[in-house]
């Protein structure tokens, strides 16, 4: 009869990893479990309420900017700037 070591210590030894690797993963969990990022939500439903609201409540045409506008115009006031409106676009694409 032949008695071979090296496999029943590997066998332990085997046995050794998979206990540590275990006791490893449950102190990790356990440690991730405190760590966790929380968020905690408050009813702030209230302002959300007002700002919809006034949004909704707001005219969908500003007549009086339409108005300032116009006259401006119309009295030949309201100059372009090609330049300002082309960098302007590009800022708003870049």
């Amino acid at each position: 009869m032949r008695i071979d070591l090296f496999n029943s210590a590997a066998t332990e030894l085997s046995s050794e990893q998979t206990s540590q690797k275990a006791s490893t993963e449950n102190a990790a969990k356990s440690s991730i479990s405190q760590t966790e990022d929380s968020a905690t939500l408050t009813s702030g439903s209230a302002s959300v309420e007002s700002l919809v609201s006034t949004a909704l409540n707001s005219p969908e045409v500003r007549q009086d900017k339409v108005d300032s506008l116009k006259q401006a115009v119309n009295s030949g006031q309201y100059n372009l700037n090609p330049d300002n409106i082309a960098t302007s676009i590009i800022e708003d694409h870049a």
